[in-house]
């Protein structure tokens, strides 16, 4: 087997990683709840929604100054506007987070149910966004998905004669080659990508169902410190498990196999 091609990954995935925007993405999806948190403990229920719109809205600005990637201002932006809308609508802060507990419950019943279909939706996720058969992430030291992406090996500046280097015009990239074996066919990738499904849909479980509890007892404080600590920091947490195990995936799928030396049996005395 040749040895894997760990250039950048291509064709829409470079898209798609450029809109997630990285940790500052995730960062900035929380900060509507913070805004809604300290405004609402402070000034009261109006100037929480206010302070929670304020927020989305400056997000959404910020990313159209600094040019990146908006789709997660822009889904923010109308998840922040549903969840002012429904709280509005009540007059009950509690009901800021309800949109929330839903849609956890609702994505840990489809990561589930993916895995009874035998497409864990981790690994559909992860072989699209890195496919393994292409070993892009078997180093070592774990590259950043998203600055993998923005690699692009025909901008890469050409050795000429004396030293001196050409820059060569970014082009089409060419598409990536075909898997011998489906991700899905290897036993140990998919025990491995069920696992981590497992374990997403778990977390999505355990936010629903402690944020479920607060919000039945109406204890706003309450949910809103675990909205914060079963937010971002167990998200980055289950990353970097994520991407400890997909890196040894990568490992384990682009090692070459082990063959036999055909010669070996005659070389043997016979008895």
């Amino acid at each position: 087997m040749s040895e894997p091609d760990r250039g950048g990954v291509t064709f829409d995935r470079h898209l798609v990683l450029d809109q997630l925007g990285g940790w500052r993405g995730m960062l900035d999806a929380s900060l509507p709840t913070i805004a809604f948190i300290v405004a609402n403990s402070v000034g009261g229920l109006t100037v929480g929604i206010w302070a929670a719109l304020v927020a989305a809205v400056l997000v959404f600005l910020l990313r159209l100054v600094r040019r990146e990637g908006i789709q997660q201002a822009v889904s923010g932006l109308f998840a922040v506007a549903v969840a002012v809308a429904i709280t509005a609508y009540s007059g009950q802060a509690r009901d800021f987070f309800v949109l929330g507990i839903v849609r956890g419950a609702a994505i840990a019943v489809i990561l589930l149910g993916s895995i009874l279909f035998r497409r864990p939706l981790v690994g559909v996720i992860a072989e699209f966004l890195a496919p393994s058969h292409l070993g892009a992430m078997s180093a070592h030291r774990l590259p950043t998905l998203r600055g993998r992406a923005r690699r692009d090996p025909a901008a890469t500046p050409v050795p000429v004669e004396g030293g001196a280097t050409v820059p060569v015009a970014p082009g089409p990239r060419a598409p990536d080659p075909e898997p011998e074996r489906h991700w899905r066919e290897d036993p140990r990738m998919l025990r491995a990508y069920s696992w981590l499904t497992v374990l997403w849909a778990a977390v999505f479980l355990l936010r629903a169902a402690v944020q479920g509890f607060f919000y039945l007892r109406d204890e706003v404080e309450l949910l809103a410190t675990s909205s914060l600590v079963l937010g971002l920091p167990l998200t980055a947490a289950q990353l970097v498990v994520t991407l400890w195990v997909v890196a040894r995936l990568h490992r384990h799928r682009s090692e070459p196999p082990l063959v036999e030396d055909p010669a070996e049996p005659e070389d043997r005395p016979t008895a």
